[in-house]
């Protein structure tokens, strides 16, 4: 198995665009596009960020004494499974879906008797394995690189970098407005502090990586993809040395076509009209406390007119 896993992450704080932008995405022939949010983190991960974000969402640890099976165990990929052991809950059960977890789990064994225990490889044991036990993937023989999404990854990109060389990291932000407009509609939001905490400490390490790492740390407003996703993706994956692609343009599933990209996240409408609505069902009160808590960053990424 080659180990020299090309590898592009997706990260963006909730309700952010992440989801958009990996639907988006989902259709380009030369990827392979990780189904869901792939959760990679483990229970192992424990540092001063563990309180603030879930570890679901982090960049996986593995213990020395483990064995490859236990590796494939700790991986979290809570989406995923939950479609493939007990799809009747998952709330993607309506989405066609040839997969078989206990399938991955012996490729993945498989692949790491080869390249052996690494956080790298097994990362990339992975992702290979995925799409090897997803049997009705539309494979195009085109891919050249695997591209997952998991929320707030930025805060690990220094430790993707290290453990896989030829990886990179795509950053989405969004106005704090809109994203805190959405995250109200979730049935228990987090307090407009709780959430720009979050903010703010994502985007401060988006901006910290960014500088250490230009080539591999890539930063996009969802702003932007809203206004044209072909132009604003495309231009990024011919820096990476991908093709631009008319699939861009809109979201997909397995390449298929979506009304909407509920329920990957809680944007229903992906336009420059329905983003502007939200930030602005923001009470006046929420819009200030906002614009106080995001003060440091809003220049940064041109936000500071968004809210007049």
């Amino acid at each position: 198995m080659n180990t020299e896993c090309r590898l592009i992450m997706l990260s963006a704080m909730y309700e952010n665009g992440g989801n958009v932008t990996h639907r988006l995405m989902d259709g380009h022939p030369q990827l392979f596009v990780y189904p869901f949010e792939s959760q990679l983190g483990t229970r192992y991960v424990h540092d001063f960020l563990t309180s603030m974000f879930p570890v679901k969402y982090r960049w996986p640890v593995f213990p020395l004494h483990a064995s490859p099976h236990e590796d494939y165990q700790a991986i979290i990929d809570e989406e995923m499974k939950v479609r493939a052991i007990t799809p009747h809950v998952s709330k993607f059960r309506h989405m066609p879906m040839n997969f078989s977890d206990d399938e991955r789990c012996r490729l993945y064994q498989e692949y790491i008797q080869q390249s052996g225990r690494t956080t790298g490889s097994n990362v990339t044991a992975f992702f290979k394995a995925t799409f090897d036990a997803w049997k009705d993937w539309r494979r195009t023989g085109e891919e050249r690189a695997y591209l997952g999404y998991s929320p707030i990854i930025i805060v690990d990109a220094e430790k993707i970098m290290a453990d896989l060389p030829l990886s990179h990291v795509i950053h989405v932000v969004r106005n704090p407005w809109s994203a805190y407009g959405d995250t109200k509609k979730r049935p228990v939001p987090m307090s407009p502090a709780h959430y720009m905490a979050a903010w703010t400490q994502t985007q401060y390490y988006a901006l910290l990586y960014k500088e250490k790492y230009p080539d591999r740390v890539h930063l996009l407003r969802l702003e932007d993809i809203l206004a044209d996703p072909e132009k604003t993706i495309g231009d990024l994956l011919e820096t990476l040395g991908l093709e631009r692609s008319a699939c861009l343009r809109s979201p997909t599933w397995n390449g298929k076509p979506l009304d909407e990209v509920y329920p990957w996240g809680t944007i229903r409408r992906a336009t420059p009209e329905a983003n502007r609505e939200t930030a602005g069902s923001l009470s006046r009160h929420e819009q200030e406390e906002i614009r106080w808590r995001a003060s440091f960053y809003l220049e940064s990424f041109d936000f500071k007119n968004v809210i007049r």
